[in-house]
């Protein structure tokens, strides 16, 4: 595996876990740690009341930030009615994006490489299956259009992810949209795109250090994921566009369930959507308005960005509210 693509697939990794899930990593092959962000504030999951994809409202005395929620994942090219949007950047004074992204620093490159390294092997993954769950293994990466050689690692995390990446590519589902075209849209009218990035080099250390029933956890629900289809992802991409944010939030979780269980996810995630609700903060010290692009399931759980806001005191308006 080389450096870039394990980087590349960080993100997928860590994107779209949740916050606030306190239970132990699964100790059982066949059985995933509970959904992270399975409890949800209820009072936030209203469908839109104007047409097109839903949108929360963040207020202080002069300054709002509209919140758009995004699925962690949909087809690509799929179709979204971007009037709102277009209208809502005209006069913004900036764009938060979601987390996308990884990189690795001089200071932590290092530690980096020994990772990756660890993560490395002569072995190519499917070898070191059962039966069953080997014939399973290659079939999936056959239709992802891949070799065995991809996927040369002992690291049941690793190969997973790496599995999911090339499955959705496969599919034509992305992670990096919408917020990728609404950041392209953004800088063509001008207005300041933030996206932070966080390094890589911790995110690749807790793959070395998840628990081997953990990584199993992980092969097991992403090769059932995989052979369920792009069904799922598709039909909450539709829900989503009609601004229906229940359907939007019916997309497939077991994937995130897995790969909770990594060493020091929580906190990474925590740290995340802390690090979101505080962009949105510093926004609102701007008069006048501003976008922040957040996947639903970190925005409206229990702990998620909205949640860790409406504690601050900050007025929450939902889409059906307009």
């Amino acid at each position: 595996m080389r450096l870039k693509a394990a980087l590349a697939g960080l993100a997928v990794l860590f994107a779209p876990l949740g916050a606030g899930a306190q239970q132990p990593p699964a100790q059982n092959p066949a059985v995933l740690a509970p959904d992270p962000d399975a409890t949800l504030v209820e009072e936030l999951v209203v469908t839109a009341r104007d047409a097109g994809p839903a949108w929360w409202r963040v207020s202080d005395a002069d300054s709002t930030v509209y919140v758009l929620g995004v699925p962690s994942v949909m087809p690509k090219g799929a179709g979204w009615d971007p009037s709102v949007l277009e209208r809502r950047l005209d006069g913004a004074n900036r764009v938060i994006l979601p987390f996308n992204n990884a990189s690795v620093n001089l200071l932590t490159a290092p530690g980096a490489v020994i990772s990756l390294m660890r993560l490395r092997s002569s072995t190519a993954f499917e070898d070191t299956l059962p039966p069953d769950l080997a014939r399973r293994f290659v079939a999936a990466r056959e239709a992802a259009g891949q070799d065995a050689d991809r996927y040369k690692t002992k690291n049941g995390l690793a190969a997973a992810l790496l599995l999911v990446s090339d499955y959705r590519d496969a599919a034509r589902l992305t992670a990096a949209d919408p917020a990728k075209t609404i950041g392209r849209m953004a800088e063509s009218r001008g207005v300041r795109v933030e996206a932070k990035t966080y390094d890589a080099a911790p995110l690749l250390a807790a793959i070395v250090r998840t628990p081997e029933s953990a990584q199993r956890a992980c092969v097991v629900a992403a090769l059932s994921a995989i052979e369920a289809g792009p069904d799922s992802a598709q039909a909450a991409a539709r829900a989503w566009a009609w601004g229906q944010v229940r359907g939007a939030l019916s997309g497939e979780r077991t994937y995130e369930r897995c790969i909770a269980s990594a060493p020091g996810a929580r906190d990474l995630d925590a740290r995340m959507k802390d690090d979101l609700a505080q962009s949105i903060v510093r926004a609102l010290r701007e008069p006048g308005h501003s976008i922040a692009v957040v996947q639903l399931r970190p925005l409206l759980a229990e702990g998620g960005v909205l949640d860790r806001l409406q504690r601050q005191g900050y007025d929450i308006r939902t889409p059906a509210e307009g």
